[in-house]
């Protein structure tokens, strides 16, 4: 039985608990945030602490799950890693570029310690499949990619969380916080992207410092196109949609379930993703999927999770359609 802890109680945290409770070979030993109040809406039956040092100290658990605003991701994984606690940290990876590499160097250093990143999005079962059929090389290789996030964000979202519109804390907008997991299966699918050129902009006049609005042209290793765009400023939130063109066929995910394109323009059902009951129809039910794996792999010493390192690629590219945002010219990405 491995004991668990939650450092942050905001809106993300419950799915983990809930992950959580729902595995008989985790228990929930103890939560934390810094805000007192937060104690309320707790579980009551394990404690609850504002400070995650004394939380470590005391309970001992086996593994924190970070479920903090962005800019703590790094410092408090490090400090918990370096306490001997296994880390499961909430996306993004990191803030930018610099600090994701050096975040994925200090889990090179320390390889007792499991660090798995949360995007769990690759362990739906759409995009598994998706990935086996594109691994099989049956339809050739991957020569064009999509990905679509047109969602709707009020300014309310902003204003009853300031850190969400500041680079210095957020490091983004629509980009790291709502589309980070399509850029990942971008990559995920497509495979390594060399090149970006890209529009950045700000749609919406809600006085924040981050972007709401992208389009980007992407350029893959193997000499393949992508096209994505995300927005907050559309009129309500939509299914998020990725398209993946090979040699011999094409295939689209749309309203979570996955389709092969016929050439008559029809469309074949493969699979539907898994849902979650009473939660935000975007969130999925595969963060579950991905926390029981991550603790199967604390218990039998092994690596197959989503690492740090893993997780570097989504922030280069976010750093690199910034960039040619702001140039207006095409951007090279370090590939993976």
């Amino acid at each position: 039985m491995k004991r668990a802890a939650v450092i942050g109680l905001g809106d993300i945290s419950s799915i983990h608990i809930m992950a959580i409770d729902k595995n008989p070979e985790i228990t929930l030993a103890a939560v934390c945030d810094i805000d007192g109040t937060a104690r309320e809406h707790a579980p009551k039956d394990v404690p609850f602490y504002t400070d995650f040092r004394e939380m470590i100290e005391r309970e001992k658990p086996d593994a924190v799950h970070i479920c903090l605003p962005h800019y703590l991701h790094v410092p408090v994984s490090e400090e918990a890693a370096g306490r001997g606690v296994h880390v499961f940290c909430e996306k993004p990876v990191a803030l930018n570029t610099q600090e994701a590499e050096a975040f994925a160097a200090f889990e090179a250093s320390h390889p007792e310690i499991h660090m798995g990143i949360c995007l769990q999005n690759r362990y739906n079962e759409s995009v598994e499949m998706l990935k086996g059929l594109i691994d099989s090389g049956e339809y050739g290789q991957v020569t064009g990619t999509r990905g679509i996030v047109p969602w709707a964000r009020e300014k309310s979202y902003y204003d009853v969380k300031p850190w969400r519109g500041k680079w210095e804390t957020a490091g983004g907008g629509c980009m790291i916080n709502q589309s980070v997991h399509t850029l990942d299966l971008l990559y995920h699918l497509g495979g390594p992207v060399t090149a970006v050129k890209a529009s950045v902009s700000q749609l919406l006049d809600y006085g924040i410092e981050v972007e709401d609005t992208v389009s980007a042209r992407l350029t893959y290793a193997n000499g393949a196109r992508g096209l994505f765009l995300a927005t907050n400023a559309n009129y309500r939130n939509e299914s998020v949609q990725i398209s993946v063109q090979m040699e011999k066929a094409e295939f689209s995910i749309i309203d979570n379930v996955l389709y092969r394109l016929n050439s008559d323009g029809g469309r074949e059902r493969l699979v539907e993703d898994e849902k979650l009951p009473g939660t935000k129809f975007y969130y999925g039910a595969s963060h579950g999927k991905l926390i029981n794996q991550f603790y199967r792999e604390i218990e039998t010493g092994g690596s197959d999770y989503i690492h740090v390192s893993d997780a570097v690629m989504s922030i280069r590219l976010i750093d690199a359609i910034q960039k040619s945002g702001r140039s207006g010219e095409t951007v090279q990405v370090i590939p993976e």
